[in-house]
């Protein structure tokens, strides 16, 4: 039954593709493509047969069926090409994949060769999907996941995994660790609202642009609204958007450097997410003109400037929060949150996280991020308020005095 159950999970793979390969060739006349839906069944059915009869009769035998396969396969296409002037790699390279998953599942890999195949298909059929996003990207949109790949995958890798310096607080790889992280949230943020399009709606613009950066968000929307009276309202329903994912991008950022103190932080951030939440309805309600939204400009995705800056504050902020902490107590503590809040609350909300694995307690440590988000999200309104006036601020002000009044009495209640 076993065997069976192997050929099985081959058949499944080949039918799976070949649905791909049929339904994307289905105005193709009978005999004019390579393969479809029941030539892919039967390629996967013959990978796993030769597999089976090569693990009894010896790797040879696999080795010349793939080649008598390849060799069949190269032939159509060619043939193929030559008529109709399709040069496409497509169909015969997914034909030769299905017949080696086929191999890989009668070997006994069925739940690898099961994901690759769902994968494979997955990408076959985003063909369109994927081509229009290559179309539409720009070269520093290339050349920041470049970037973006160079310091996480190449660089992160080699860097000292041990403390250095006072309280050996500074740890390179947990250090670059969190570089990569923000850098990695801003930049699904970024894309997020690239693919969707801020004129999908104010929806998207607001909590996408805030994963990507609330305060850039807040300032774009701010100077926005200094030429566009008659869009305060929903302006400022989109600073409101940005500054309540700014909690849940921060529980994400806890969970991946401390996750035991998510218990103590959840209800606290995510009550002030709903408290800002509150006020959008009443601000979407009225009737105005949303083009202005449109001209909202979402920045690079990734420059390695920034991110070396980053680093620094964030080298920075993970001192001086030693240093209070050992010189002031608690006190000093709350007093390097509120002021890393005035600027940034992801260097302070990952330093604090890192600080309580050790002597820290996860009560000092909830109240001194709750400390530096209430700051940075009075930030936002002020920003505001300087940038744009008073008839925008206020309508503001409100979600984030909600916000800031939600946060301290949770966090009064569950430390």
């Amino acid at each position: 039954m076993e065997l069976f159950e192997r050929l099985a999970v081959a058949l499944a793979i080949g039918l799976l593709i070949g649905i791909e390969r049929g339904w994307h060739e289905r105005e193709a006349g009978e005999g004019r493509r390579i393969a479809g839906l029941r030539t892919f069944g039967i390629i996967g059915l013959l990978g796993a047969v030769s597999g089976l009869l090569a693990d009894e009769l010896g790797e040879l035998l696999l080795a010349a069926t793939f080649i008598a396969f390849a060799a069949l396969v190269i032939a159509a296409h060619v043939l193929e090409s030559r008529e109709d002037r399709d040069f496409g790699m497509t169909t015969p390279v997914a034909a030769l994949l299905t017949f080696t998953l086929g191999t890989l599942a009668a070997l006994g890999y069925t739940a690898v060769a099961g994901a690759t195949a769902v994968v494979t298909a997955t990408l076959l059929g985003l063909k369109p999907l994927l081509h229009r996003w290559i179309e539409q990207m720009e070269q520093r949109e290339l050349y920041a996941i470049f970037k973006m790949l160079m310091i996480s995958v190449v660089l992160l890798p080699i860097l000292p995994n041990q403390g250095y310096g006072p309280w050996q607080a500074l740890n390179p790889y947990e250090i670059w660790w969190m570089v990569v992280l923000i850098a990695g949230i801003s930049f699904a943020g970024y894309f997020a609202v690239k693919i969707a399009g801020s004129r999908r709606g104010l929806v998207i613009t607001g909590l996408f642009g805030g994963l990507a950066s609330s305060t850039a968000l807040t300032l774009s929307f701010a100077r926005l609204g200094r030429h566009n009276r008659n869009a305060h309202s929903l302006l400022a329903a989109g600073v409101v958007l940005a500054a309540g994912t700014m909690f849940p991008r921060m529980l994400l950022e806890v969970s991946v450097i401390n996750p035991q103190l998510l218990p103590a932080l959840t209800i606290p951030l995510l009550s002030m997410m709903l408290a800002s939440y509150l006020a959008v309805p009443l601000l979407l309600f009225p009737s105005e003109d949303g083009s202005a939204v449109r001209n909202i400009d979402i920045q690079n995705p990734f420059e390695l400037l920034p991110a070396l800056k980053f680093g620094l504050l964030l080298v920075a902020v993970l001192l001086l929060a030693e240093f209070f902490l050992e010189r002031f107590g608690n006190t000093g503590l709350y007093a390097i949150a509120a002021i890393s809040g005035l600027t940034d609350v992801d260097a302070i909300t990952l330093s604090i996280s890192r600080m309580a694995r050790g002597d820290l307690s996860a009560g000092v440590a909830t109240q001194a991020i709750i400390i530096a988000a209430s700051v940075n999200t009075l930030v936002k309104g002020v920003l505001v308020a300087v940038i744009c006036g008073r008839a925008m601020a206020w309508k503001v002000m409100l979600s984030i005095i909600l916000a800031i009044a939600a946060g301290a009495i949770t966090t009064l209640i569950t430390i």
